[in-house]
This record gives structure tokens, C-alpha cells and sequence, in this order.
């Protein structure tokens, strides 16, 4: 029984740089507006205010994506938004395939994309960085994309269990 495991976070410096930019400077706004009118909040709103947006803006880098593909099918959690695995068996599955792909126009960019709110032709998106992933095409007509770093391991593993989608198929 060979199993495929992969788990991936958003640490792509330009994402850190980003965001530490974008905070940076509503904070300086923040504290700017409290120095130009100190009765517009008190000192406590002010650290909580300040402590809220860096938790929030924070929130992104405890995104994981974590997937594993084994004899039973292919499984996948994009922590915390899914707290126990999403799977997905082999005989629900018509195609399963590792494929490049352009993040931004065919789902709007990474993370839990797609859907009704982007090309739906294209199906639901779930990556947190690069242009490969792990394409699904369900026996129901709808389509999946994983993310995966890994494009030499998945195509190993899913040749090794290419059988139980054609055999159920």
C-alpha cells in the first residue's frame, strides 16, 4: 500500500511582505488618529484595536493545507476551515491527474477558490501557493484542484491507483 502526503502553508515571502506592509500602515493611520485626536479612543481601545487587526491579519499563516492520497482515495483539510479530512473514494473519481495551472484567472488566487463566485466551469480550487495541482474529475460532473509541491510523487501515486478509477469508472 503505497500513501501520498503532503502538507503546505502560505510562507511565500511576498505574502509576508504584504501583509506586514498593509498592516504597518493602518496601524500608523490608527495611531496617527489617536495622536492628532487622543479622545477619539482610549489608550485600551487603542491596544485591543491594534492587537485585533495583527491576529486577524495573522489568521492567513495558520492556513494548512494538508493532503493524502491512499487505497481508499484521495483526502484532503485546509485547517481550520475543515477540522477532519475531506474525502473523496476512488469510485467517485473519473479522472484524477497532476496539471499546471494559472491561479489567478482560473480561480481568482489561492486558498479555498472557485465555485459559483468564480468560472465554475473550471470547479473549486484549493491551493496555498505555485501552479501545480492535483486535478480531480468527479463521476458527478464537478471538478477539484489540490494544490501539491510534489508533481513527480502524486503522478507516482495516482498511476499506482489509476486502476480503481478506471475499473470502477
Amino acid at each position: 500500500m503505497r500513501i501520498f502526503k503532503e502538507q503546505q502553508r502560505f510562507n511565500q515571502i511576498w505574502i509576508i511582505a504584504l501583509m506586514t506592509i498593509s498592516i504597518l500602515i493602518i496601524i500608523g493611520i490608527i495611531i496617527s488618529e489617536y495622536i492628532n485626536d487622543p479622545n477619539s479612543f482610549s489608550p485600551m481601545e487603542l491596544v485591543l484595536l491594534i492587537g485585533s487587526l495583527m491576529l486577524i491579519s495573522g489568521f492567513i499563516f495558520l492556513l494548512t493545507l494538508t493532503s493524502r492520497i491512499d487505497e481508499k482515495g484521495i483526502h484532503y483539510k485546509f485547517f481550520p476551515l475543515h477540522w477532519k479530512f475531506k474525502s473523496i473514494e476512488w469510485n467517485d473519481i473519473n479522472k484524477a491527474y497532476v496539471r499546471h495551472y494559472d491561479a489567478i484567472n482560473e480561480y481568482g488566487g489561492w486558498g479555498f477558490k472557485g465555485g459559483w463566485l468564480w468560472k465554475k466551469s473550471k470547479g473549486r480550487a484549493i491551493n496555498v501557493s505555485g501552479n501545480l495541482g492535483i486535478q480531480l474529475e468527479l463521476k458527478n460532473g464537478k471538478k477539484l484542484l489540490i494544490g501539491t509541491q510534489k508533481k513527480e510523487e502524486a503522478e507516482r501515486i495516482l498511476a499506482t491507483y489509476k486502476e480503481k478509477t478506471i475499473n470502477n469508472g
